[in-house]
């Protein structure tokens, strides 16, 4: 029998292998802390500061460090891209309930951005890269919109653009064309870039990928001034004079409806406060008035004190009222808001139908009760889901009701176009969420929705920001935060359709499909490549 010695290179102490040095294990750092930083740069893009165009350059960076990776990497540096962006996006939500609830939010909504990374890195090696990118990213955005416990579409890229030069494109194709839209020029301006460096070093560039990349950077703008011939705030069908009323509230926070019959008082004292401007001539007669969601949280409908203040607030303007209220009925509790006349009291009510999991409902509450019993206690009964749109006949005029947190939603807001709304109102109540960015973030939604669907919006607020918006997103009023306070004006109606409006779901169904095309040619040319590699 033979006995083979040990080899020089593993008998020889000094041949082991050299340990990692630190700047190596610090550069392969680099694409993760890119990847966060980029996620972080995504949200500063988002209000109250108008930056909006720094989301171009923040996915242009996330461009850069997915492309030509695997789809494991992908999904790591997704995660944290994700993680950047909606952890100091939806701090907001832990506010009164402290940090888990918001880290809980931020870190499963972050899974929906890692599987988009790990999309995104998979069809990076496809020719015109940043239109299957871009399509992915609709894609996840989708799917966050939808799932689970009816979606959280918070934080979608289009809600981030209302300052900017690409919102023309919401009339074209709503929210998903908007942010298609913004960020395919992010990915082509990285595509550019890449293209310019590698010229540089090996001076020599695929003409082909070249004009992909700049069309991928350029015609997103380029379609967006072309959209602005969408944007209109030119009377239709007459125009009206709206007043919206913010009464402030006692305190803010969770317990800001403690005293819920004080929140009711302070409405009906600013109407009033309207009523007389109206008498002194200090501003126009109004042909409506909009109250907030949670204005009357002591049910109209089953106590009589409650009615006899809506009643009077409603003689005194003598216009009719639309009233937020907490209604029980037939055992079940409502988001309710009522159409109140001056003469004929309540006439007609929309039930919120998108409701606020954890909020207005509590998904597996008997699971939920087990680990915090705090949560049951704070969501003591369910409310439960209306059906059907709510548009009002007020003062001349079809109002369009999306209350707060359904101005989220894309197919939320269009029914009631659909369904003839000439105005949207979006009645909200922020008060719970204090001074955070949370009521910026929703302004800027309903300025999106109002270029989306060509209708003024108004929004009512509790505790502020109330606002009233042209069709062509421009604020034209507002309060302050935490004052009661009233805003009127002479605003458009209309009653033509937007391309967003007549397409409603069919462009997100197309950038889907555009998607899933993408990643079955990329899941393709990987089989090809392994098998190549095998033979």
């Amino acid at each position: 029998m033979t006995v083979t010695a040990p080899s020089e290179a593993t008998s020889d102490p000094s041949a082991q292998v050299a340990p990692v040095s630190w700047a190596a294990r610090a550069k392969r750092c680099v694409p993760a802390l890119a990847a966060a930083l980029c996620g972080a740069l995504l949200y500063v893009s988002f209000p109250p500061r108008p930056l909006w165009w720094l989301a171009v350059p923040a996915f242009a960076g996330f461009g850069w460090v997915l492309r030509g990776r695997g789809w494991k990497a992908g999904l790591g540096l997704g995660y944290l891209f994700g993680l950047g962006f909606l952890l100091p996006l939806l701090v907001w939500t832990g506010v009164e309930v402290g940090p888990v609830p918001w880290i809980a939010l931020a870190v499963i909504e972050a899974l929906f951005v890692a599987l988009v990374g790990a999309g995104t890195a998979a069809v990076s090696r496809l020719p015109g890269w940043p239109l299957w990118a871009a399509a992915v990213w609709i894609a996840g955005e989708a799917a966050r919109a939808r799932v689970p416990f009816h979606g959280f579409p918070w934080g979608k890229v289009a809600f981030g653009q209302a300052d900017g030069i690409f919102l023309p494109l919401a009339a074209v194709g709503g929210t998903p064309v908007l942010g298609f839209g913004v960020v395919l020029c992010g990915f082509g301006l990285c595509a550019a870039v890449r293209l310019a460096v590698e010229g540089r070093r090996t001076r020599t560039v695929r003409r082909s990928a070249a004009v992909v990349a700049l069309v991928s950077a350029v015609v997103p703008v380029a379609g967006a001034l072309a959209a602005r011939a969408l944007v209109s705030d030119k009377a239709e069908d007459g125009s009206v004079t709206v007043a919206v009323v913010q009464g402030n509230v006692p305190r803010s926070g969770l317990e800001f409806n403690a005293q819920r019959r004080a929140v009711l008082d302070y409405h009906a004292r600013e109407t009033e406060r309207l009523a007389a401007d109206v008498e002194a001539g200090k501003v126009a007669r109004p042909d409506l008035v909009l109250w907030p969601e949670n204005s009357s949280d002591v049910d109209p409908f089953a106590n009589a004190d409650a009615r006899a203040v809506i009643d009077r607030a409603a003689q005194a303007i003598g216009v009719p009222i639309s009233v937020g209220g907490v209604v029980q009925r037939d055992g079940k509790l409502w988001n309710e808001q009522i159409l109140w006349d001056p003469r004929k009291g309540p006439t007609d009510t929309y039930d919120k139908r998108q409701i606020q999991p954890f909020g207005e409902y509590l998904p597996m509450r008997s699971l939920i009760g087990a680990l915090n019993s705090d949560w049951t206690s704070m969501v003591r009964q369910d409310f439960s889901r209306g059906t059907e749109p709510g548009v009002f006949s007020m003062g001349g005029a079809e109002v369009g009701l999306v209350t707060c947190y359904e101005a989220a939603f894309d197919w939320a807001v269009r029914s009631e176009v659909t369904d003839g709304a000439q105005i949207i109102s979006v009645p909200s109540n922020n008060a719970t969420f204090d001074r955070s960015e949370m009521t910026y973030q929703q302004l800027a939604m309903s300025r999106v929705r109002a270029v989306e669907h060509s209708r003024t919006v108004t929004v009512p607020v509790t505790s502020g920001v109330s606002a009233i918006i042209m069709p062509d997103g421009t604020i034209t009023r507002r309060t302050g935060m935490f004052v009661a306070d009233h805003l009127v004006q002479k605003v458009p109606l209309r009653s033509s359709e937007t391309p967003a409006t007549r397409l409603g779901v069919l462009p997100e169904i197309a950038l889907v499909l555009i998607a899933a095309g993408g990643l079955g040619w990329a899941a393709a040319a990987g089989v090809r490549g392994r098998r190549a590699g095998g033979a």
